[in-house]
């Protein structure tokens, strides 16, 4: 599909590691080929993170706040709209030319005012009912000329639309006096071809429109008398057939819609068109943009059509801490380093998962791998989210490989990484930064499951307790808040200090929590965990298990 994006990109609520990761996983695809693919992030960046990105002079990744398939990624780039004085005869021919079933009417500012379906104006006109419903003609004499191609010898208020009975002088003169006779020749079309008695005899009765086919030529005489008499005169190039065939599909396109329709924008989601036409009996909806005029038409195929919109994962595999919408969506690959959730695809897909300190050292594996050494810049941003996961290799999900990976983008990007990590640290260690409580405990927030209950863990680090004590009850109040909204069985914030290697944790939740979860308690809702740096690997089985059991 030309128009096919992939988009790069970690979990809900990044930390350095999701961002960093995607970036750098980003312009390694970039380099081996692959097109259309570029890093996003699925949650404001954290202050860490923004201090690296700036020194090392990289842009923010793209902010996709869902990636749920829009209307506007399944339908075409081009729409056939017909206006409302076009006769039908038109309509038919554009259904035609494009192999459509459904044609918009529009305004002349683009705007709807009904949808045309052929396969009612085909009942409408096509099956053959009584002889009075086949000669009834809604038209007006500029719409039948248009339909006829055809030019005026006289014309008297051509834009009238009014209900007009159709007849053929294809016979005698006295018989067709004989036919009309009785009848309001205000109401008639009258079409014929070179016979000047019936011409005459047409103007005398004062017909509505006189059609004269085969480009035959109409004596001046009646033409001066047809002014006389008011009536309007075409002179068309079809022959008698087809300008009667013609002359039944004059009706203005406009007369035949009633202005009920479904209707939906650009940026609305699949789902709620498929809503829309699955709870209604119309065969489509038009497809309006942000003024209100029609961009397309979308149908229940469309509602098949794949969605342009294609992901990476990276830092995560579980779809509940995915950007919303990834599981309406095509997803290529998975690059992470946490444990395997509740994740399936439809398709196989690569699928890189190994029990190192953070995503970016399995990123690192992969450049080496192709033998592709990363810009100074993609190695820094490497190198960050490797020291902030790890916190400078203190946590216990350190491995070997980490701490040879790290020297390896050091030197590449030219920082030593101890002394880089403590300036990363440093940058987004204040938790009186955070412009509100709820965003600090959000800058690093991930959801999970033990068995049919749900819990929440954000992460900050800090390089002592001493602001955490003053900011507690306010914190503690944002995570009430956050475990209401979200209907989280417990919730929690776990405190790192990375300079003594040890954390504190607030929670609130479950009544059983303080008996169950195997830390010291210090005060209500606060428990110590010496020696814990890592939520992944020490932290959050643990709750797994206790909270399962």
């Amino acid at each position: 599909m030309s128009n096919e994006r992939i988009y790069v990109i970690g979990h809900r609520n990044p930390d350095t590691d999701s961002i960093c990761s995607a970036m750098a996983y980003a312009r390694l695809r970039q380099r081996q080929g692959m097109s259309g693919v570029e890093p996003a992030r699925a949650g404001h960046l954290n202050r860490q993170t923004e201090f690296i990105l700036e020194q090392l002079s990289l842009p923010l990744p793209r902010l996709l706040n869902d990636v749920y398939p829009r209307v506007a990624d399944v339908i075409g780039d081009h729409v056939v709209t017909i206006g409302a004085d076009a006769p039908l005869s038109r309509a038919m021919e554009l259904f035609h030319l494009h192999g459509i079933r459904q044609l918009p009417v529009v305004d002349e500012d683009g705007a709807p005012l009904g949808l045309l379906v052929l396969k009612r104006v085909t009942e409408c006109f096509l099956v053959p009912r009584r002889e009075a419903d086949i000669r009834r003609v809604l038209t007006s004499p500029a719409v039948l000329k248009a339909c006829l191609q055809a030019r005026d010898l006289t014309s008297f208020d051509p834009s009238r639309v009014e209900e007009l009975n159709l007849y053929v002088g294809a016979m005698a003169t006295d018989t067709l006096h004989q036919k009309i006779h009785g009848r309001d020749p205000r109401k008639m079309i009258l079409v014929t071809g070179d016979r000047e008695s019936v011409q005459r005899e047409a103007v005398e009765v004062g017909v509505r429109v006189l059609v004269v086919t085969g480009g035959c030529p109409v004596p001046e005489e009646i033409v001066e008398r047809a002014r006389q008499r008011q009536v309007t005169v075409l002179s068309t190039g079809f022959d008698t057939a087809t300008g009667t065939w013609l002359s039944r599909l004059a009706t203005p396109v406009g007369e035949l819609v009633d202005g009920q329709f479904l209707s939906v924008e650009l940026g609305d989601k699949v789902e709620d068109l498929r809503l829309k036409l699955v709870h209604s009996d119309q065969p489509g909806a038009l497809v309006l943009d942000g003024d209100g005029r029609v961009r397309g038409i979308a149908t229940k195929s469309n509602l098949l059509a794949p969605s342009p919109l294609k992901l990476i994962l990276v830092d995560h595999n579980e779809l509940s801490q995915a950007v919303p919408g990834a599981d309406k969506v095509e997803i290529l690959e998975v690059i992470d380093h946490h444990r395997l959730g509740n994740f399936h695809t439809d398709q196989p897909i690569r699928f890189v998962n190994q029990p190192l300190g953070s995503t970016c050292t399995v990123v690192a594996t992969l450049y080496r791998q192709a033998g592709i050494d990363p810009e100074p810049a993609f190695a820094g941003l490497m190198l960050a989210g490797l020291l902030t996961d790890t916190v400078i290799f203190k946590s216990p999900t350190t491995t070997d490989l980490d701490r040879e990976l790290a020297d390896w983008l050091g030197s590449l990007a030219g920082f030593d990484p101890v002394e880089f990590g403590q300036r990363i640290f440093q940058a987004g260690s204040s938790l009186a930064g955070f412009s509100s409580r709820r965003e600090l405990v959000l800058s690093d927030f991930k959801e999970f499951s033990a068995g049919d209950r749900r819990f929440g863990i954000g992460q900050v680090e800090v390089v002592n307790f001493a602001e955490f004590y003053d900011l507690k009850d306010e914190i503690e109040q944002a995570l009430a808040e956050i475990r209401r909204q979200r209907d989280l069985g417990t919730i929690g914030l776990l405190v790192s200090d990375i300079v003594r290697g040890t954390s504190l944790l607030l929670a609130l939740g479950d009544p059983q929590l303080p008996y169950v979860i195997g830390y010291p308690r210090l005060e209500e809702n606060l428990y110590e965990l010496k020696n814990v740096l890592s939520r992944k690997k020490q932290l959050v089985p643990h709750l797994l298990k206790v909270l399962q059991d």
